[in-house]
């Protein structure tokens, strides 16, 4: 089976997962279509569109490692579910921090309503993550099994906001380490798609080892994906990527490839203003096309890359759906957008 194929058999069952979960109670359409817009099914007049929705990764990882160790993918429903409402609920509040106002070629949520309004979506989102993972043993799935997945999604978002803690806290210093760098992003981005991976082995009943296996495949993978997207922050094309190529420059963040440089008095002087504009935005990119930084981070990923393969060897039987995770997590690495 192609991968267009899995799609097709699990997009469908996710989505009515999601639409469940953020469907409209009571009197309250505005604040569910919040949540409904910033996942593409509503404009900003909250009437039903098609919008930008994302690459759905952590679900479809979530629901194929599931059918690699040879469960039911309706089983693991909710919890692929969850762990997209998570995803979105980090986006959503990732653009009040950050200050961002495009999302998918979209408005941001905050932007359009309002900072009060844009948090307690986000807060919403979340709850209704851990209220939709509740639902795995109502689908059959054993309630130690299913308490376990509780326990480790709560492990992840804790994790999450460590990550983003330290991606905050790093915008103030000038003296952050490639450790601690890969430290941040094993919290902020990582640990979501471990996560993902880890939950479909436990929910398709897999031994703890085939579990741990396809964990640290997922953390593996999410190292050189972040890796990825620290590149394509910087010198990604704007249409493919649907935000600023130069924003994560312009809010000073340290990504991979200005950790890598920062011992570069020029750069550390620019990264030491206050407010960067587009001409030090130029400035950056020369200074890291001379330090090479584009091939060092593509380095650390390629490295995590093929750890992330070694880790997927370990995890058990070579059934389809395996076979089918190592041609999409290639497919995710070898991205333009």
């Amino acid at each position: 089976m192609s991968i267009d194929a899995y799609t097709d058999r699990y997009l469908p069952l996710l989505e009515d997962e999601l639409r469940d979960a953020l469907a409209c109670r009571d009197t309250l359409s505005m604040y569910y279509g919040m949540m409904q817009y910033h996942m593409g099914w509503l404009d900003s007049n909250l009437d039903p569109t098609e919008g930008p929705q994302g690459k759905r990764l952590r679900p479809m990882l979530c629901l194929l490692t599931c059918e690699a160790v040879g469960g039911q993918v309706e089983q693991a429903a909710p919890a692929a579910a969850a762990i997209e409402l998570v995803h979105n609920f980090t986006l959503i509040h990732d653009d009040i921090e950050d200050g961002s106002s495009i999302r998918r070629r979209r408005t941001t949520v905050w932007k359009q309503w309002g900072l009060a309004h844009g948090i307690n979506a986000g807060d919403g989102m979340l709850t209704t993550a851990f209220l939709k993972l509740s639902q795995l043993h109502d689908r059959g799935v054993p309630f130690q099994r299913a308490l376990r997945a509780q326990r480790i999604l709560a492990e992840t978002c804790l994790a999450i906001t460590e990550g983003q803690y330290m991606d905050l806290a790093f915008e103030a210093e000038m003296d952050v380490s490639l450790d601690g760098y890969l430290c941040m992003i094993r919290n902020k981005t990582a640990a979501l798609i471990a996560c993902s991976a880890r939950l479909g082995a436990l929910v398709g009943g897999a031994d703890r080892e085939i579990v741990e296996a396809y964990a640290r495949f997922g953390e593996n993978l999410g190292l050189a994906y972040q890796a990825i997207d620290d590149i394509l922050g910087i010198w990604g094309q704007e249409e493919r990527t649907g935000k600023s190529a130069f924003s994560d420059i312009l809010t000073r963040k340290k990504t991979l490839p200005i950790v890598y440089a920062l011992a570069d008095p020029e750069l550390r002087a620019v990264y030491g203003q206050k407010v960067l504009t587009e001409r030090d935005v130029a400035r950056v990119v020369s200074i890291l096309e001379r330090w090479r930084a584009r091939d060092y981070a593509e380095q650390i990923a390629r490295r995590h890359s093929k750890q992330a393969m070694r880790c997927l060897e370990q995890a058990g039987q070579a059934t389809p759906a395996r076979l089918m995770i190592r041609d999409y997590a290639l497919s995710l690495l070898d991205r333009t957008f």
